[in-house]
């Protein structure tokens, strides 16, 4: 699972690195692993996640889920912390809300300025779920977050495809957390150097699960 969320690896490239190591599982098998114990991860480690910054990038990136595209919300703070994604059928201000609604339930904090494209639908959105929020629209402001997404394309470009939307969000919002284990986000590995801290990390979680 590891591996799969942190390196561009198919879950057959996954079997024969585990088999190289005296390990026989089928590929199916690590497909199942990453579906269920994901979200397990990603909740357990919830308590130790460093608190995001109170200034919030806000974009809408695409992916192919069964040969159709689909809308992956995304949003990071000001020091590259990974706020929330979600997968979206449309780019509406259904989904807009949606996702903020998400957020802000999860992480019980309220930023000061969010940066958004140009999008018609967030100047209400943002009224309506954070009102006190500075709304900030402005050519390249938010680079940050249109930068962050090729972090997420280069890790699906290997894949043979997301067949379903409920798979495409379990791996996307996986590799949300990966990079935020690796970009020191969490209370996890803090023992440990560097090149280590995922490995630990990921210790520490399978034990809490």
């Amino acid at each position: 699972m590891r591996w799969y969320l942190r390196y561009g690896l198919s879950y057959r490239d996954v079997e024969e690195l585990v088999a190289e190591r005296g390990i026989e599982v089928d590929h199916v098998t690590v497909y199942r692993w990453v579906q269920r114990f994901t979200p397990l991860l990603v909740d357990a480690a919830r308590f130790v996640r460093h608190s995001p910054g109170d200034r919030w990038f806000v974009d809408e990136t695409y992916v192919k889920v069964n040969v159709i595209w689909r809308y992956v919300y995304r949003a990071i703070d000001q020091h590259g912390q990974v706020i929330d994604v979600l997968v979206s059928i449309r780019r509406d201000a259904q989904a807009a809300r949606r996702f903020f609604t998400r957020a802000l339930r999860t992480l019980k904090v309220i930023p000061s300025e969010v940066v958004t494209d140009a999008a018609p639908v967030y100047p209400a959105v943002l009224d309506d779920v954070l009102p006190s929020a500075w709304h900030h629209v402005e050519q390249y402001a938010n680079n940050p977050v249109e930068a962050d997404h090729a972090q997420l394309k280069r890790r699906l470009r290997p894949m043979r495809g997301l067949q379903t939307d409920r798979t495409a969000q379990i791996v996307i919002a996986g590799h949300a957390f990966m990079q935020n284990v690796r970009r020191d986000h969490y209370e996890l590995g803090v023992d440990v150097r560097p090149a280590l801290r995922v490995a630990a990390a990921f210790t520490e979680l399978a034990d809490a699960i």
